[in-house]
């Protein structure tokens, strides 16, 4: 999670996008939750690959999140962004024993336990339109048989999600310190972890791939608000009694953290409320309101809105980070 999620700014100009929330939940705290309900077997640590950049409140809340997992959380920095395989070796002291992989950007999920025996590495695949985009997987059964980036001609429709299982990490490091001490880039001229798979694959390693049944985009601030969309009638589907909040419709599915304040006011449907949250005078839809925020006498749809925001009198569509504030001139009713 090295990256600053370019394309879901404002928000990554102040909060990682693995820590943006969906649903009351951060995405990096949902991924570690799947593989709790999907995994044979218990995390113990959480090794966080970060910028440079990241500072100390962000160790903060991750070290806060792997306590309520149960995990110790080490952290590890990628100065200079050189491709995926460089970054999951900037966590070199820790590639040893059983490791899982993941980048924390997208969300998965599916119905059946993942068994991580009887293979040196399980990959995570999903079925997919335009294999063109993605990494992919050749199979036969359940045996990987090869790994194509990007593939421009159709050879598997299996795209790698970005989700990985070592039996024995140090295979894995040894090849990828084979590719930079070789100077054996791929892809955008960066050193790529499909090519140390498949260096690991032609040594007769045997490798095994799990399907997931979702595989939800948090990329950027339509896919974010889509995902957090599905989310939402996943677990949030259900008609909420609006008896606490004076003279407002709640139409579901709508996520209300603790502590929001909803005064006459329409709210949902796909809209998340963030704790802290105050909603008066307003329609909502569509949206995500972060922790803090406020809106009076507005109307939004298909927004994002920072924490500590404050809108006042906007109609539309609107993206603003964290402590803005927007004061329009019109005369919005509720």
């Amino acid at each position: 999670m090295a990256g600053r999620g370019t394309r879901v700014r404002p928000h990554s100009h102040t909060t990682p996008k693995p820590l943006l929330p969906v649903a009351g939940t951060m995405i990096v705290e949902r991924i570690v939750e799947t593989f709790g309900r999907t995994l044979d077997r218990s995390i113990d640590e959480i090794v966080y690959i970060l910028g440079p950049d990241f500072g100390q409140p962000i160790r903060d809340t991750l070290t806060e999140m792997s306590q309520r997992q149960n995990a110790k959380a080490t952290y590890k920095v990628q100065d200079v962004a050189l491709g995926t395989a460089h970054a999951v070796l900037c966590a070199e002291e820790t590639l040893e024993g059983e490791v899982i992989i993941v980048f924390a950007d997208t969300l998965f999920d599916t119905a059946n336990k993942v068994t991580l025996d009887d293979a040196d590495s399980v990959i995570w695949l999903k079925e997919v339109e335009d294999p063109s985009r993605f990494g992919v997987a050749v199979h036969e059964g359940d045996t990987i048989t090869d790994f194509v980036e990007k593939p421009a001609e159709p050879i598997s429709n299996q795209a790698i999600i970005g989700v990985y299982y070592f039996k024995e990490a140090t295979q894995l490091r040894t090849e990828i310190e084979y590719l930079m001490e070789h100077n054996i880039t791929g892809h955008g001229d960066e050193y790529q972890l499909t090519d140390a798979l498949d260096r690991m694959l032609k040594q007769g390693l045997v490798f095994k791939k799990a399907t997931v049944d979702e595989w939800l985009d948090c990329g950027t601030l339509p896919a974010w608000l889509d995902t957090s969309g599905v989310i939402l009638a996943k677990e949030h589907g259900e008609d909420k009694d609006a008896s606490s909040y004076p003279g407002s419709t709640l139409l579901p599915p709508v996520y209300i953290g603790e502590g929001v304040t909803i005064e006459h006011s329409t709210v949902g449907p796909n809209v998340s409320l963030e704790a802290g949250a105050a909603v008066r005078g307003s329609t909502l839809r569509d949206s995500i309101i972060q922790q803090k925020a406020t809106l009076e006498q507005a109307s939004l749809t298909h927004s994002s809105v920072g924490q500590h925001a404050h809108i006042q009198h906007f109609e539309g569509e609107l993206h603003i980070g964290d402590h803005s504030m927007i004061e329009g001139n019109s005369d919005l009713e509720a």
